[in-house]
């Protein structure tokens, strides 16, 4: 189960390569450098994820990123279900680029969903909003897909650059709550690990991605592990793109009875598969139960796995 991937940045390098050639655009070396498997600084992965994003520009395209973040998971084993929770963000690709229409975007991501479910793949939609754009913004993209609502897009989440306070964000988080979406929010990933206590607190969010910085803070994982928040992690993404993050908090958390699961965030901008992810689980020290635990976790707390349950 995959709890956390973006759809824009899910496409692979060879296809934006190709397409990128088509239309006799250079590649950013930010994002080769990211393909390459180097560290970047959070801008450079934000410019390649743009570049990334320019790409989607019909259903084809959205099928074609879908079907690549698909490719992604562990081959199937048994019953075991298999899923993934993506990340979309409509109002940027719809209104801030006008790349394509919010019903070329939904009915990529609807037959795509159709031919995931055909495989015994789950996979609900999460929409995004950013940050750093501000709350306004946050009521635009509510007030694109209000309308529109697929049974499949069942959450909404901030991303981006933690520059705005989640207070300013809550009457936004409001809204979707009420339209029947969860919530959920980036923070403390390029932000310090006192937003995912505000994120929770003030904005009312029952699911946290990343919450790298928030490693160190006893109270903010106390918080986590008595509400019962799930924390998506992103093992690769979070060792290229969080600065200074040392070892990486994943073992303190479940120490602390904090509820995680894994995702590739963005694997086709930092290269990665979901097995890459275990792998990485336990080479940073997790022993047998610790991930057993883990993966009972990222099924229970998958909105995928939820639907229709």
């Amino acid at each position: 189960m995959d709890r956390h991937v973006h759809l824009e940045g899910s496409l692979d390098p060879a296809w934006i390569r190709e397409r990128a050639h088509r239309r006799s655009l250079p590649v950013p070396r930010a994002a080769e450098a990211l393909w390459r498997g180097e560290a970047g600084s959070f801008r450079d992965f934000i410019e390649s994820f743009v570049f990334s994003c320019s790409f989607l520009d019909g259903q084809e395209a959205v099928e074609a990123a879908l079907e690549a973040a698909l490719g992604r998971l562990p081959p199937p084993e048994g019953a075991a279900l298999r899923g993934l929770d993506l990340w979309v963000s409509p109002h940027w690709l719809v209104r801030e680029r006008r790349q394509l229409s919010l019903d070329s975007l939904w009915q990529g991501l609807d037959s795509g969903i159709r031919r995931a479910a055909g495989q015994g793949i789950r996979v609900a939609v999460v929409v995004e909003a950013v940050n750093h754009f501000g709350p306004a913004h946050g009521q635009e993209v509510l007030d694109l897909v209000a309308g529109n609502l697929p049974p499949w897009v069942v959450g909404f989440s901030t991303g981006g650059l933690e520059q705005v306070p989640f207070r300013d964000w809550a009457p936004v988080f409001d809204r979707a709550r009420v339209l029947g979406l969860r919530l959920a929010a980036h923070a403390g990933e390029n932000g310090p690990g006192t937003h995912v206590r505000e994120a929770i607190l003030e904005a009312g969010v029952e699911r946290i991605v990343h919450a790298t910085r928030a490693g160190g803070d006893p109270a903010t994982l106390e918080l986590l592990a008595g509400r019962r928040i799930p924390v998506d992690v992103c093992l690769s993404s979070n060792r290229a793109l969080v600065e200074g993050m040392g070892a990486h908090p994943l073992p303190s958390f479940l120490e602390a009875g904090v509820r995680c699961g894994l995702g590739t965030d963005d694997p086709g901008i930092i290269p990665c598969n979901l097995p890459g992810e275990w792998a990485l689980a336990s080479r940073i020290g997790l022993g047998d139960e610790a991930l057993r635990r883990l993966a009972r976790e990222s099924a229970e707390d998958a909105w995928a796995l939820q639907i229709g349950a």
